[in-house]
């Protein structure tokens, strides 16, 4: 299947101009303010301007994660599981969206994105919202212990504290 350009008639994504982090819920500019254009190698034309982050963007990225961490932490595994499975599901309903998002972004064949890049986190990887949702076993909570994943090549390791990324 053929796929329009984002932005034109018919194209299932389109980009906005300039992007920002999220941080704290929301979309923010960087704390420098400075961009960098994104060109996809598709067309080498540009796809949009998004943060050129710095330590000061990470610092403040990992204040929303702290300040939202004890509440996290408070949340039931029930509850913490339902909120991961409804990432993976909305992963799963907008596969073909992420799938030419980044195809624009790397140059991959839609193919290749659609059915090997983007399904495999939500599905197979340990560390994913449904590996650990209440679909599998929870994994071991040591700092220092490797658990096997569905691949025999890759592993996943677990930690006590999250350093602004979501984890069971």
């Amino acid at each position: 299947m053929r796929y329009a350009h984002p932005g034109t008639e018919g194209a299932i994504v389109s980009f906005k101009a300039k992007y920002g982090n999220y941080i704290g819920g929301e979309f923010v500019a960087p704390v420098d303010g400075n961009y960098f254009t994104n060109t996809s190698p598709v067309n080498g034309k540009p796809i949009a301007e998004f943060p050129r982050s710095t330590a000061k963007d990470i610092d403040k990225a990992l204040d929303a994660a702290h300040a939202a961490a004890d509440a996290w932490g408070k949340t039931s595994a029930q509850d913490r599981s339902l909120v991961l499975l409804k990432i993976a599901d909305r992963i799963e309903q907008n596969l073909e969206l992420l799938a030419i998002t980044e195809t624009w972004d790397n140059g991959k064949a839609v193919r290749e994105t659609l059915n090997a890049d983007i399904p495999w986190p939500p599905t197979t990887s340990a560390t994913s919202p449904v590996a650990c949702g209440p679909r599998k076993a929870a994994p071991p909570r040591s700092t220092a212990t490797p658990w096997p994943t569905t691949s025999m090549n890759r592993w996943a390791w677990s930690g006590r504290s999250s350093r602004g990324t979501s984890r069971c």
